[in-house]
């Protein structure tokens, strides 16, 4: 039985995935100023794995398929924690980060080749307070918090892509950096947090790799995190180090539960139910995905 490092065939779920996606794709209706603002999601992004997982791929898929096709887009990753606030390079065709280890090499080889972006970061520049500068990144593409992904959703790579940093470990900054953004879903940009609900790398057996074996430090953080979301309890997630079951094991590093606070940030109300989209879990790591209008 092949692990999660080591599949048959490396990437061969996207690869059997592709060309009815890329034929859908090209039928998906572009956003209008008449469909309002486009949700503000979360998501569990999955790394180099997500191409061995033709389900996840397909959901993901699904998801964005279920919208407008959006005019542009900008993710907070995990992966890119920076201070200050700075933005990827916006050029087209920047080459992409490849910020993990220990995979094949077919991995290293994907390309994801999105449109220039120059034209969402003046509109992002002109969003932020002299309090909060911004700085563009001259080279940096974007990690696999959001190419890996992005590939299944929108697999065209005709989208304008920025990626922001993440400046802060503080949810109440996160939050306000989200509410900043708020402003573009009216325009037809997609806003993303990129993370994992659960991500206690670390502490992953064989087991879980194999097996798919879910410890009760993932499934009861996972139960606690959509409980809260569902109450819209903004404050108990932002306790989640004090307050959630299965911690420290669930998140030994804050990077991939703090994304979330730029999606809350960035919805209508913070407050208001999330809607699940994905969940489930990858080697006994809950990966909840979802959504707020």
């Amino acid at each position: 039985m092949s692990d999660l490092l080591h599949p048959e065939i490396p990437a061969g779920a996207y690869d059997a995935f592709l060309p009815a996606a890329l034929d859908r794709a090209v039928t998906q209706r572009p956003w209008t100023p008449a469909d309002g603002p486009l949700p503000a999601l979360y998501l569990s992004h999955g790394a180099p794995p997500l191409f061995d997982d033709g389900d996840w791929l397909r959901r993901l898929f699904d998801w964005t398929q279920s919208l407008p096709k959006p005019r542009a887009i900008v993710i907070v990753s995990a992966h890119w924690e920076d201070a200050p606030l700075m933005l990827s390079a916006p050029a087209a065709k920047t080459p992409l980060v490849y910020d993990f280890g220990g995979f094949h090499p077919r991995y290293y080889q994907m390309r994801y080749e999105t449109p220039d972006a120059g034209a969402l970061t003046a509109r992002i520049a002109a969003m932020m307070p002299d309090s909060e500068p911004l700085y563009q990144h001259p080279s940096r593409g974007l990690d696999h918090g959001a190419w890996v992904p992005l590939m299944a959703m929108y697999p065209l790579a005709d989208i304008p892509v920025l990626q922001m940093s993440m400046p802060t470990h503080d949810p109440q900054r996160l939050l306000t950096l989200g509410r900043r953004l708020a402003p573009l879903r009216e325009e037809g940009v997609l806003v993303i947090g990129s993370g994992f609900m659960v991500h206690g790398l670390p502490h992953i057996t064989r087991d879980m790799m194999v097996r798919g074996t879910v410890p009760g430090w993932s499934s009861d953080f996972d139960r606690w995190a959509t409980d809260a979301l569902a109450r819209g309890d903004v404050d108990e997630l932002a306790s989640y180090a004090d307050r959630a079951p299965g911690m420290p094991y669930a998140h030994p590093t804050p990077d991939h539960f703090l994304p979330i606070f730029i999606t809350l940030g960035a919805a209508e109300n913070p407050e208001q139910p999330a809607r699940t989209v994905i969940d489930g879990y990858m080697a006994g790591l809950a990966r909840r995905s979802f959504e707020l209008s």
